[in-house]
């Protein structure tokens, strides 16, 4: 139960999927086409599709990089937030479009899971939105030399965590992409 007052909508909202962000990540084919499924079912149930897509120095606005892969399309009445940081609701106009479509629960998917993903599905629960993460459709690149764990391990442990996440009338789920309900 979203602690948002007249938000009883759902959106599916596609983090980052962009040429430069997804081009090395784990199971790259999988999570594309497992979020291309979330958007045609979100479409066909009526469900707001919310694209968002990150721009830096290294991936400049209407560069190839920037770009949506080629497998997804938003459509010209979805809305596409642009971001800079990341937590997609800092410094952009995320909460006014889910809030002019009454939306008060998140569908998540997309990419960077230890990034974007992250930083984005504590900002929505921490603004009062319930907050699904769909488990088999986020992805990150190896950081491993780096340091951390292999993507297979931060994607386990991403699902394992955000399970439990907890607090006042707010809720926290992670589903498989075929065990998203858009309705509850």
């Amino acid at each position: 139960m979203t602690t948002l007052t007249d938000r009883p909508r759902t959106a599916l909202v596609v983090i980052d999927v962009q040429n430069d962000v997804v081009g090395e990540a784990h199971e790259r084919d999988a999570v594309v086409a497992n979020i291309a499924s979330l958007v045609e079912r979100a479409r066909s149930e009526q469900v707001p599709v919310v694209w968002v897509q990150h721009s830096d120095d290294g991936m400049p606005i209407g560069s190839d990089a920037w770009q949506i892969v080629e497998e997804l399309s938003p459509l010209g009445s979805e809305p596409v937030v642009r971001k800079t940081f990341g937590d997609s609701f800092e410094g952009t106009d995320l909460e006014d479009v889910l809030a002019a479509a009454q939306v008060g629960r998140l569908v998540v998917t997309g990419a960077q899971t230890d990034a974007c993903i992250r930083s984005t599905i504590h900002g929505g629960f921490t603004r009062g939105y319930d907050v699904t993460l769909v488990g088999d459709a986020h992805t990150t690149e190896d950081q491993s030399a780096w340091g951390a764990p292999t993507p297979d391990k931060v994607i386990a442990h991403t699902n394992l965590y955000w399970q439990f996440q907890d607090a006042p009338g707010r809720t926290a789920a992670v589903v498989s992409t075929n065990d998203v309900d858009f309705a509850s």
